[in-house]
C-alpha cells in the first residue's frame, strides 16, 4: 500500500515559493513617483546640479565651438533678421584657414569699429556675456557680424561705371544686397592691408561698417585675429533655420 501523501503540483506563476516571498519583484523604474533611471529619489538638489552642470557644458561648448549669436539689427537683411540665431562656427579658422570674400562672419570690433571696450558693471558683464554666450541676450556693444567684401591684399573700389563694387577690377554680382539698395552710396577705394579684412552690411542703407570708418585710425579695417567665427546656419527660429553661405570668391 502506498503510504506517501499526495503531491501537489503548483503553477509556475505562483506568487509565492517555500519560503512565503514572492517569486517575481519589480524593479524602481516600473514605480511611479519622482526617481531617476538608477531609481534613486528625485531631489530638488539633484535638479540643480544637473541644471549646472547642463549650463557650464553649454557655456564652454559655446565658448570653443559654436556660439548662438542673436542678431540685434537690420544691417545683415535679408540673409540675417532681427531676433534670428545664427550659429558661429569657432573653429572655422582656428586651423589654418582664413576669412573668404563673401563669408559672414562676427567679430570684436574693439580698436577697429568702437575705440574702446566700454566699462560697466564687473557682475552684470559676467552674466550678460553668459546670457549673449547661449543666445538669450544681444550681443555685446563691441561684437558685430558682416559679410567679407575684401581680404589682405585685395584693391577694393566703388563703384564702377555700372554702380557696383570691384574687387582687384572685377565686378561683385552681390545677389545677397537688400531690394532696393545701391552697393554703397560712399564712393570709396582702399587697399586691404595683409592681416585685415573690409567688410560691410547686406543692408547697405542701414549698416555702419567699415566705409564709415575710413577716416579713423585702422581705416575700418578688421584684424583677423579679432575674428570670433564664421555664421554657418541660422539655428532659430525653425521656419528660417537655413545655411547662412557665402556669396562669391
Amino acid at each position: 500500500m502506498d503510504t506517501e501523501a499526495p503531491h501537489t503540483q503548483r503553477g509556475h506563476s505562483s506568487p509565492v515559493e517555500g519560503d512565503g516571498r514572492p517569486r517575481f519583484a519589480f524593479s524602481g523604474r516600473g514605480r511611479r513617483g519622482g526617481r531617476t533611471a538608477g531609481g534613486r529619489p528625485l531631489t530638488w538638489r539633484r535638479v540643480g546640479v544637473l541644471g549646472v552642470t547642463c549650463t557650464v557644458f553649454l557655456l564652454l561648448f559655446s565658448n570653443f565651438v559654436v556660439q548662438p549669436f542673436l542678431i540685434p539689427s537690420r544691417s545683415m537683411e535679408p540673409t540675417l533678421q532681427v531676433g534670428d540665431r545664427v550659429l558661429v562656427n569657432k573653429l572655422a579658422y582656428r586651423f589654418g584657414e582664413q576669412p573668404r570674400r563673401g563669408d559672414v562672419v562676427v567679430f570684436d570690433g574693439t580698436g577697429s569699429f568702437v575705440r574702446e571696450r566700454p566699462e560697466g558693471n564687473p557682475i552684470g558683464t559676467v552674466l550678460h556675456g553668459a546670457a549673449s554666450a547661449l543666445g538669450l541676450a544681444e550681443p555685446s556693444d563691441t561684437d558685430f557680424v558682416k559679410r567679407v567684401v575684401g581680404v589682405g591684399g585685395d584693391d577694393v573700389a566703388c563703384c564702377d561705371a555700372g554702380g557696383r563694387i570691384a574687387v582687384n577690377g572685377v565686378p561683385l554680382a552681390e545677389p545677397y544686397l537688400h531690394p532696393g539698395d545701391a552697393p554703397s552710396a560712399v564712393p570709396f577705394r582702399i587697399v586691404v592691408p595683409l592681416g585685415t579684412l573690409w567688410v560691410m552690411g547686406d543692408h547697405r542703407s542701414q549698416s555702419r561698417d567699415s566705409r564709415d570708418h575710413l577716416g579713423e585710425p585702422g581705416g575700418g579695417m578688421v584684424p583677423v585675429e579679432k575674428v570670433i567665427g564664421r555664421a554657418d546656419r541660422i539655428g532659430w527660429p525653425l521656419s528660417r533655420w537655413d545655411s547662412v553661405g557665402g556669396g562669391h570668391g
